[in-house]
């Protein structure tokens, strides 16, 4: 059996049966979690085993574990500072900074990769403008530049924890006021101010980004359609202008951003046509049955390829504490978390 393309979530702490039986649909590649279905790490580490044993290939195994108020797993799991604080250590000092994106970027995956987590949707490399709630200190600086170099430290420190980087949400969601959680936002702005925010892509990509989330957000100035269901965003300028070959996760596609564009069913069509090999539909069960009764999406050669190579590695939970790095790593974060804000750009922006 192949990996499909729809990636699932999950009720609870443990698999239920019908659970069970919806992994094995073939249609469905991989899961999400979220902090529901987390009550400790011991316990975690079983789910992730238990998806994994579902299939073969396993599945996929993901989360959003960015730090700040965006971290599904707490307890038992370090407390990781929101990405905007590595900003502000590299304001300061631009050595400390790369240092610290590079080292909390492994001590996030490392720590996911212990209890068995292939995959964490980051880092988040959109620009800050200032504008956008649903982004603000998720985003690592105000400056493309800054965001393209401790994006490449935080990758790479993933990449030492045996954990595949997700650069998202392209090509931008800092620009716009609206959350597409709740509506469809629209990036007004011309086509040299939109590109100028890819340069974080362009230098990831450049140092082997393995894998993309595309944004549910419209810039007419490239499509009406929002990027995630976009050809000429996807096939066109992520893959066409910026040669990119890995692996291109849509947002969740039960999103507002989403839901003016058709059914589910209609939705994961342009998704796929758009280029994305991944469609996650979450916090909507009857929406995943419907799907999976609709799509027949036939396996891709070049799509198996690039989610085989998410796949996490290494490291055990029973070494981890006793790393130097690890406890290197700990004390990073510690520092970023316990240290004020700093107001360096008089609009509270690093």
């Amino acid at each position: 059996m192949t990996l499909g393309p729809v990636m699932v979530d999950l009720a609870g702490i443990a698999l239920e049966p019908a659970e069970r039986e919806m992994l094995r649909h073939p249609q469905v590649g991989s899961v999400i979690l979220f902090a529901r279905n987390f009550e400790s790490p011991e316990q975690v580490a079983r789910l992730a085993a238990d998806i994994h044993a579902a299939r073969t290939p396993p599945l996929l195994v993901a989360v959003d574990q960015e730090g700040g108020r965006v971290q599904r797993f707490r307890g038992g799991f370090t407390r990781l500072p929101p990405l905007r604080d590595i900003g502000r250590c590299y304001a300061a000092n631009r050595a400390e900074g790369l240092a610290a994106a590079r080292e909390l970027g492994w001590l996030m995956a490392a720590e996911l990769r212990a209890v068995g987590v292939d995959l964490s949707f980051a880092p988040c490399i959109d620009v800050d403008h200032g504008v956008s709630s649903v982004i603000g200190d998720r985003a690592l600086h105000g400056d493309a530049a800054a965001v393209a170099e401790l994006g490449v430290a935080y990758m790479l420190g993933m990449r030492d924890a045996g954990m595949a980087a997700t650069g998202k949400h392209f090509p931008g969601h800092g620009a716009v006021a609206a959350d597409s959680h709740i509506a469809l936002p629209v990036d007004r702005r011309a086509w040299p101010d939109i590109e100028a925010d890819l340069q974080p892509y362009r230098r990831l990509i450049a140092n082997g980004l393995p894998s993309v989330m595309v944004a549910h957000v419209v810039f007419p100035a490239v499509d009406e359609k929002p990027a995630s269901l976009s050809r000429a965003w996807i096939s066109g300028v992520l893959r066409g202008d910026l040669g990119f070959q890995g692996a291109v996760f849509a947002d969740d596609l039960s999103m507002a951003g989403a839901a003016a564009f058709g059914d589910i069913a209609a939705r994961a069509r342009l998704a796929l046509a758009a280029g994305c090999d991944v469609l996650p539909v979450c916090n909507d069960r009857k929406a995943v049955e419907a799907l999976l009764e609709a799509l027949r999406a036939a396996p891709d050669p070049v799509t198996l390829m690039r989610l085989a190579r998410l796949h996490g590695r290494g490291p055990d939970r029973q070494g981890l504490a006793a790393n130097p790095r690890w406890q290197s790593a700990v004390a990073v974060a510690r520092a970023l978390t316990d240290r004020p804000a700093l107001m360096l750009d008089g609009d509270g922006r690093a």
